[in-house]
């Protein structure tokens, strides 16, 4: 299959993919490029242009309602658009609207509808207004946007995601605030027109929105004239000099006008401005800056363990009897004792095991989203597929976790399978479903349903578990892995360790490196997430992600082998906890955000806020921690295996 570009010409599929990768891993801030697989739609003159609405978002709760939880003017029947998964879990609600356009044909003070207040109606309006709620709508698939001019910069415009439900503020000389609704909206259409066809795409949907209160002569009647806005007269909105109040037995008249700008952004492109909005190009260079550094450690790392072994192998294999390698220190004397099996071995194996389906999971969904598979444009789809990728990577959990259990010699494989199967999503579903509780009470759009919920078990206890106790049968069935060296009967006694060998210490100190890795990408990816955002930078993610996997890998080894030359051999969970300790530093920086980025005030806004990080940490310690120890016990294999020990 081919897809056209904004340009006219066709891409094969390989060419297509690599010219997406590279665009977007060199040049993302240049050049976007839509979800491939979903064509452009033309639009001729005067064909109708629907505008749907979306949730209404606020960065001061984080609970996203529909649309029409407000008395907003509705459609005579409102449709839900089919949405996925991961579109029900965000909370979208896209419903149609009465807001209908046409084509390439400017339209000014549209009535929409006429309301008047009641008690109950007002109070809706002002709690929404108080917590600064965005109205999001969407055209074309590309969601409205409202351009700011900057104060510090005249010339400067950034984009904001939905415009404001209203506004609270004094008026005409009052003391006290007064809460003012945005009842007129100055739509702006931008398409790039086909000098051939006459057909046009569209390619930007912004609006202006204004408090007006309107005002007609006589009784209102559907005809009615306005005479603060009147296409006859030529008489647009264009301030809001008099807003209209939210209060009990005020009515509200809500209008719009549709503007058509011809532009030369392509179709292929018209993503850009939603991808810049957050206007600060300065963290470029900061992850850059951030992977030099950690380049540059893990080369050092990786320079000094590389000459250091090398020393080490030769002199032990240059001794040529047993008594002068009994008066040699180091890790060589624990040979004996490194492989014997931790204690909580099977716990070990189901981390380890889980820790093997996250990788599986986050590695396939950088490369589809690096592609451009993954796109801000396809709704809800980067956690339908995070989703799915788990519950299919359960075969990968099953088999590496059954694998190690048999290298520890145990014999009830079900009973690892098991609880791979269970401990780790049991845990986050508990969390999940406490929180969605909470979010149900609030009546926000944001608790998932009962069908939803059932789906996701379905998904769990229907694919993920079988899968699990495939991968675990495979796993075990394979021969088990032999040891390089035999291990004593007798455990070997550990000798006093110096005080910066101390586990709690070392364990400590070995995370920090592999959050360094990844907080400056943390900030903005917090930042997408919790003040609704775009977030595109998938390649330079997708980077991120490769250096922390080699910084926990390199550390882990690092502080094991400065671990056995201190003669304690019990590495198993050391290796770890020591790189799995990242995430304690990420809960911290994600409390951090909260109290000096974040304006939440509500309590319920606060527990879902740490109930979603706490879940994000966990799972970020079982990656990383699985990471840290696999690198550890190939490096143990690999020194144990290539010294000679009588």
């Amino acid at each position: 299959m081919a897809v056209q570009g904004g340009g006219g010409r066709r891409l094969g599929p390989f060419a297509l993919h690599l010219w997406i990768f590279l665009s977007l891993l060199l040049f993302p801030h240049v050049r976007s490029f839509y979800l491939p697989g979903v064509a452009p739609q033309d639009f001729n003159k005067g064909d109708p242009l629907k505008v749907k609405v979306n949730k209404l978002t606020s960065t001061k709760t984080q609970l996203p309602y529909s649309y029409y939880s407000l008395p907003y003017c509705r459609p005579e029947t409102i449709v839900d658009s089919a949405e996925n998964l991961g579109e029900v879990l965000r909370g979208d609600r896209i419903e149609n609207s009465p807001y209908v356009f046409k084509m390439r044909e400017p339209q000014m003070c549209n009535v929409v509808c006429r309301m008047e207040l009641n008690a109950k109606t007002a109070k809706e309006f002002k709690e929404k207004i108080d917590d600064e709620y965005r109205v999001n709508m969407i055209l074309d698939n590309l969601p409205l946007i409202v351009p700011v001019r900057r104060p510090d910069q005249e010339l400067s415009t950034v984009y904001q995601h939905g415009f404001y439900v209203g506004l609270r503020g004094q008026y005409a000389g009052s003391k006290d605030e007064k809460h003012f609704i945005n009842n007129h909206l100055t739509f702006t259409v931008k398409f790039h027109k086909d000098p051939e066809t006459d057909s046009s795409r569209i390619v930007g949907f912004e609006v202006k929105p204004f408090s007006v209160k309107h005002e007609y002569e006589g009784k209102w009647k559907e005809n009615n004239r306005l005479l603060t806005c009147d296409p006859h007269a030529k008489r647009a909105v264009t301030n809001s000099d008099s807003p209209q109040e939210v209060e009990d037995k005020k009515e509200i008249i809500f209008t719009y006008d549709v503007e058509f700008q011809e532009s030369d952004v392509k179709w292929a492109s018209r993503w850009d401005t939603y991808l810049l909005m957050a206007d600060d190009q300065i963290h470029w260079f900061s992850i850059v800056n951030s992977l030099m550094i950690v380049l540059f450690l893990s080369g050092m790392v990786a320079m000094i363990m590389l000459r250091t072994l090398y020393r080490d192998i030769s002199k032990y294999n240059q001794l040529e009897t047993q008594e002068e390698a009994q008066e040699e220190t180091g890790w060589k004397l624990v040979h004996g004792d490194v492989f014997r099996p931790p204690t909580n071995s099977d716990l070990l194996c189901v981390y380890a095991g889980t820790g093997v389906q996250f990788f599986g999971m986050i590695l396939v969904t950088m490369i589809f989203a690096a592609l451009g598979f993954l796109s801000p444009s396809n709704r809800g789809g980067l956690m339908t597929a995070m989703l799915l990728l788990w519950v299919v990577m359960g075969l990968f959990a099953g088999y590496s976790a059954t694998r190690l259990y048999k290298m520890f010699k145990g014999t009830d494989w079900k009973k690892i399978a098991l609880k791979t199967a269970f401990m780790f999503p049991g845990t986050v579903f508990a969390i999940f479903f406490v929180l969605n509780a909470l979010i149900w009470g609030e009546k926000s759009s944001g608790a998932v349903p009962f069908g939803t919920m059932f789906a996701l078990v379905l998904l769990w206890f229907g694919i993920s578990v079988p899968l699990v106790f495939v991968g675990g049968y495979v796993g075990f069935k394979k021969p088990a892995i032999e040891d390089p060296v035999k291990t004593n009967k007798i455990p070997r006694q550990i000798p006093e360790q110096a005080w910066y060998m101390n586990p709690v210490f070392s364990i400590l100190i070995g995370g920090i490196l592999p959050f360094g890795a990844v907080f400056i990408e943390l900030f903005f990816i917090l930042t997408s997430i919790w003040l609704h955002q775009f977030y595109y930078i998938f390649g330079f993610l997708f980077i991120v992600f490769l250096i922390l996997l080699v910084t926990c890998a390199e550390i882990t080894i690092v502080l094991c082998y400065f671990q056995l030359c201190s003669e304690d051999y019990l590495w198993w969970w050391r290796s770890y906890l020591t790189s799995g300790s990242s995430a304690f530093y990420l809960f911290l920086y994600a409390a951090f955000y909260f109290f000096t980025k974040l304006e939440i005030t509500k309590p319920v806004s606060g527990v879902l806020y740490f109930g979603y990080m706490l879940i994000g940490s966990y799972a970020f310690f079982v990656l990383t921690g699985a990471v840290g120890f696999y690198a550890c016990l190939l490096f143990t294999r690999l020194i144990y295996s290539s010294v000679k020990i009588d």
